[in-house]
């Protein structure tokens, strides 16, 4: 068998969708971009979408809208991919980063609190939460810490579309000033490549929709120039060219429809695995009651103690059998680039702790039974063996 782990879901209707804007004007930004965003939004819950060509796009801008630049801090969790870090230093700003929950690898309210008492004097701009796995963090903690102290809150929503919190859908934004959701092929649904910033704000919608444009307005109450022409608009701050074509949007809101089968689907695989794992020497994920995850990855952590292999041998072996494992993620502080920075191994114990244990098996909802049955079957030869 050969088994990656994540597939992405295309079916005859999307291909359609893709065909059908092909034979239109707007291949580039048209109307089925609003048409995404509209259905995205209502999704969610949230009053506003703005859809841009990647997830990292998005946090670029978003991170932007918010005024992040030199001389400003975001922190974030060491356990996602590094765009959620990068993001701050395409801005000219710093990231750090607070350690994780060892149940949910996500940050940490308890890591956060001590962080903040200890650093009252340079505290963040803004803290970006990420969702990992598609479980959302503990927000009504994090907004609590957040709000006394005047700091802003963005969610990476990366994995997370689906879930959900306390009742409501991770991107509501309702304990957050902004979230972040993306769609690369191998997310719960995908437009093949693109992101989008959900927000409850107007003032910050404005500023994104210029933003991902090159920072041009056609809205005349904006323009310097009176009575102008037609043709006329106005570059009215230095902006990107970040937007998301039709292309892209037709196969998003083409799937859109399906999130929901998506997730229940994912759900059903991981009550299998779940279930065929239970005896063996792992941690399996855990899942907090407040919420509802749409599970984006299926991570497993190694009881080491009691396995005689290392993560790489067995991680080895498992490739060799066929299957796709993977690893989210290697902390960001542990990268090179960031030991540049400062960063140093023991910075963040918890997401070391977990980097040396996690493996990622796959999770896709096209996932048949008797692939998942052959990767607890190699899993298990190659834990017990």
């Amino acid at each position: 068998m050969n088994i990656p782990y994540a597939r992405p879901d295309v079916t005859p209707d999307d291909i359609k969708a893709v065909i059908d804007v092909l034979q239109t004007d707007w291949l580039t930004q048209g109307p089925l971009q609003e048409r995404f965003e509209s259905a995205v939004a209502r999704y969610a819950g949230v009053r506003y979408a703005v859809a841009v060509s990647s997830g990292t796009a998005a946090l670029h801008l978003v991170y932007l809208a918010f005024g992040v630049g030199p001389g400003k801090t975001i922190w974030t969790s060491p356990n996602t991919f590094v765009a959620t870090a990068n993001a701050a230093l395409y801005c000219g700003a710093t990231a750090d980063f607070v350690d994780i929950d060892p149940r949910t690898y996500n940050l940490s309210p308890d890591a956060l609190a001590k962080k903040l008492k200890t650093r009252e004097k340079d505290l963040p701009f803004l803290i970006v939460p990420v969702h990992f796995a598609g479980q959302s963090c503990a927000m009504e903690e994090i907004r609590s810490l957040a709000e006394g102290r005047g700091i802003a809150i963005v969610e990476d929503a990366s994995h997370a579309i689906g879930a959900a919190y306390q009742g409501r859908p991770v991107g509501c934004c309702h304990w957050s000033d902004a979230a972040v959701l993306s769609f690369h092929a191998v997310k719960i649904i995908t437009s093949g490549e693109g992101g989008m910033i959900l927000t409850n704000r107007a003032d910050l919608y404005e500023q994104l929709i210029r933003l991902r444009s090159h920072g041009i307005t056609r809205r005349p109450e904006l323009f310097s120039e009176p009575n102008p022409g037609p043709w006329y608009y106005e570059q009215v701050e230095l902006g990107y060219n970040y937007r998301l074509t039709d292309i892209q949007a037709a196969l998003g809101l083409s799937q859109i429809d399906r999130i929901t089968r998506y997730v229940a689907r994912r759900a059903e695989l991981i009550r299998l695995y779940n279930q065929a794992l239970a005896d063996l020497p792992l941690t399996l994920p855990w899942q907090d009651p407040k919420g509802s995850p749409s599970w984006h990855l299926y991570v497993v952590q190694l009881a080491s103690e009691r396995i005689k292999k290392t993560q790489r041998e067995i991680f080895e072996n498992l490739h060799r059998a066929g299957i796709g494992v993977n690893l989210h993620y290697i902390p960001v502080h542990l990268q090179p680039f960031y030991q540049k920075l400062g960063f140093r191994a023991g910075d963040f114990p918890e997401a070391e702790c977990y980097y040396r244990r996690a493996i990622t098996l796959p999770l896709f909802p096209s996932l048949q039974s008797d692939e998942l049955n052959y990767v607890v079957d190699q899993l298990r030869a190659s834990l017990l063996d």
